[in-house]
């Protein structure tokens, strides 16, 4: 649990370090938050999905030791 959290929190401080380098670069933020917000959502959604599945795998893996101990 600690290294999901810890894992969430290195992708909101990627999240915060482009959106400061795209500020910097005065790129127009509204409008590529306009064109590419289902990118975000894409990748959101996967992120989830990959380390759901992540947990799922390594529950299984301690009750398959738990039971062979």
């Amino acid at each position: 649990m600690a290294k999901e959290k810890r894992k969430d929190l290195l992708i909101w401080g990627v999240l915060l370090v482009t959106l400061g380098v795209l500020f910097l670069l005065k790129v127009n933020i509204w409008y590529v938050l306009a064109h590419f917000w289902p990118v975000i959502l894409i990748i959101w959604g996967a992120n989830k999905l990959y380390y759901g599945l992540k947990e799922r795998q390594e529950k299984e893996e301690q009750q398959s030791e738990d039971i062979q101990v």
